[in-house]
């Protein structure tokens, strides 16, 4: 056991250390020389060293990059980490403040204006004032734990400065590389001989996913802190920008820049303001994220989809370059989808080399004219896929050739088609090659069935072995067929056919997801699994009954119906099902009868408990109808605070008028 004197000193020396941390790193305010902290750290490791036992998890020396992990374990965000809509210029940012003061009943309301920085989401959780896990976001719904790396960004505290705080609190923030750093990470690479990294935006999300933290140790990441994630306790602000002044009492690091306004041109004012500063700064920054200040507005305003209707990201302009267009060629997605890309002359873009770009469909092209050997140019809106934007026609020579958009499919050669209402050009044929190269590829993603060591090349090795023709296939495999392939080894193979194995019990949303439906991402996966519980139910599922979920619209709708109305995808799933790859999840609770079916309502106003769009989803869960609008149809109005016109109209059509809480109680309670 450590002595009295040693604990306590130890104890001493952690505060003096983090608050140094927190001057050095987070206020650029330090109060110490170098050598006068690396004094204090050099004593607390040599009690700690002396007395293991002292050694917590909130200590400077743990910040240390610990030995090298097997591999990310993942974790479920407890409340989602959405992402922003975007808008580009002020008619966008416009039509979206219009949105919701229509939604919130008010011309007025306070927005807070920060910059949106380019770097990688995180969430960091602490438990009674300690740091005790930190998560990518992953697909908003899943991410990575990546809680050794993150203790290793110094900006980062591991235990909070004030004492006063919830017993568990999740904070969201972007990760960051520094461009000056950058740079000069950079340098150091050419000098070794070493390829330069391509942006500091990647280059952070690769130095935090590293799996030795030791290597992220050594790379200068940096962090701001933006918003809440989730809290419990009470005693929080009831604003956003309150709630970033709160945690700068913390000690976490938030941006300096953020701004308080009350109407939409102090917005755009403020946007104007780093159209040209921006570059000054040194962190790497692609727009405006404008957030509406209530949280309790926030609230009502909810979520629709992945977005929420409480902010919006306002995009800087893209960075461009001009180079020659030296080809077009296609590819063909896990859908089928006929892809086309320009082969451009290499071109440094925003400090990245670009030599293709995508072309998105066939009237993308022809509405730009787009000609092999044209001069084009080429465009980097935060730092997303290249894409071209316009032809320069007047460097046209003659000499330039239009493409032509193939009506075969480049791998299998069957017919490709354009559905009505829809831009892209498919391949009928679910059987070919490399559609299914594509699908196998993301059938055996992380977020999809996460089958460890089955990437892309071995997928394309397998379909040209013969030995899978479509998904199913794979839970088929034999080890003696696999050591018949060239650089197959014996361990490899049972490596695969253990991993293969341990995907049978994935749960249905990640089934759902793997199977590459169109518009059927990671999000409608969840939300299709928790509804239907069954792959039978699904399969059996209508457009209405679909469409009776909240966030599933029409198009999703029709994807789901058409994908299992035909024979060669259900064919897929009764293989599957031979498989015993899992089928269904838990039945969750169902309400015991549908007492709203054949009522209408309308919601509106700001209400207390829960989000419009939440008690909207509770209505069609038990049979009722939404209306946006109040009608003689309308057999109730739910009405909260500020309800505004549609109060008033259904006052006039003697429509009944129900509380928040009047209507949970019809609806059965909470």
């Amino acid at each position: 056991m450590a002595n009295t004197n040693a604990a306590k000193r130890a104890q001493e020396l952690k505060a003096k250390l983090n608050y140094h941390n927190h001057h050095y790193y987070v206020l650029a305010q330090p109060e110490v020389s170098d050598g006068q902290y690396d004094e204090l750290m050099q004593e607390l490791r040599r009690i700690e060293e002396a007395n293991p036992e002292l050694v917590t998890p909130d200590s400077p020396t743990q910040r240390v990059g610990a030995e090298p992990l097997p591999g990310f374990s993942q974790v479920q965000h407890p409340v989602p980490m959405i992402s922003l809509a975007n808008a580009f210029n002020d008619n966008d940012f416009m039509a979206w403040h219009r949105r919701v003061a229509n939604l919130l009943e008010r011309d007025q309301f306070d927005m807070v204006c920060e910059l949106k920085y380019d770097g990688l989401a995180v969430a960091l959780t602490y438990q009674d004032g300690v740091f005790v896990q930190g998560a990518t976001r992953g697909n908003g719904l899943v991410g990575e734990d990546v809680t050794q790396n993150l203790r290793t960004v110094k900006s980062i505290p591991l235990r909070l400065l004030n004492s006063d705080v919830p017993s568990r609190l999740e904070v969201r923030g972007e990760v960051y590389f520094p461009k000056s750093e950058f740079l000069k990470f950079n340098d150091e690479r050419i000098a070794r001989g070493d390829e330069p990294y391509a942006n500091p935006r990647n280059t952070a999300a690769g130095s935090l996913r590293q799996l030795d933290p030791r290597m992220t140790a050594s790379r200068p990441l940096d962090i701001f802190i933006y918003s809440l994630g989730y809290v419990e306790g009470d005693g929080l602000p009831e604003t956003h920008a309150q709630t970033l002044e709160y945690f700068k009492g913390l000690g976490l690091k938030v941006s300096e820049g953020f701004r308080l306004v009350h109407t939409a041109d102090e917005a755009i004012d403020f946007y104007k303001s780093w159209l040209e500063g921006v570059e000054k700064i040194d962190v790497a920054a692609d727009g405006v994220v404008i957030k509406v200040d209530r949280l309790d507005f926030q609230q009502h305003l909810g979520i629709v989809g992945r977005e929420p209707r409480w902010a919006i990201a306002y995009k800087f302009p893209a960075v461009q370059s001009v180079t020659r267009l030296e080809g077009i060629d296609v590819n063909v997605g896990r859908t089928g989808s006929i892809n086309p890309f320009a082969i451009l002359e290499p071109v440094i873009i925003g400090g990245a080399t670009v030599r293709r770009a995508t072309l998105h469909n066939e009237e993308y092209i022809r509405s730009k004219d787009l000609r092999v050997g044209d001069w084009v140019v080429v465009e980097r809106a935060g730092e997303v896929i290249p894409q071209v934007v316009s032809v320069i026609t007047s460097r046209r020579t003659g000499e330039e050739m239009p493409f032509k958009f193939p009506t075969e499919c480049p791998s299998c050669g069957q017919p490709v088609v354009n559905p009505e209402d829809e831009a892209a050009n498919y391949c009928v044929n679910a059987s070919c090659p490399e559609q299914l190269v594509r699908l196998l590829e993301h059938f055996v993603s992380r977020n999809a069935m996460d089958i460890d060591g089955m990437g892309g090349k071995w997928g394309a090795i397998l379909i040209e072995q013969g030995l899978i023709k479509d998904v199913a296939d794979l839970y088929f495999l034999k080890k003696e067929a696999l050591l018949e392939i060239e650089r197959m080894g014996e361990k490899s193979a049972d490596n695969m056919i253990a991993a293969i194995a341990a995907s049978k019990s994935r749960p249905l949303a990640r089934l759902l997801t793997a199977l590459g439906v169109r518009h059927v991402g990671s999000e409608v996966g969840e939300l299709l699994a928790r509804h239907f519980t069954t792959m039978d139910d699904l399969m059996a599922a209508t457009d209405e009954s679909l469409t009776a979920i909240p966030s599933i619209g029409p198009r999703i709708a029709e994807s789901v119906v058409g994908y299992f109305a035909n024979e060669g995808n259900r064919a897929v799933i009764e293989k599957l099902r031979e498989a015993r790859v899992r089928l269904e999840d838990e039945p969750r609770d169902e309400p015991a009868e549908q007492p709203l079916v054949g009522l209408r309502f309308v919601v509106t106003g700001r209400l207390e408990r829960y989000s419009r769009s939440q008690i909207e989803g509770r209505i069609k869960e038990l049979g009722g109808a939404v209306s946006g609008s109040v009608s003689k149809r309308t057999d109730y109005l739910v009405a909260g605070a500020d309800a505004g016109s549609k109060l008033a109209d259904a006052q006039s059509l003697e429509v009944k008028v129900l509380t928040e809480d009047e209507f949970l109680a019809m609806a059965g309670g909470t």
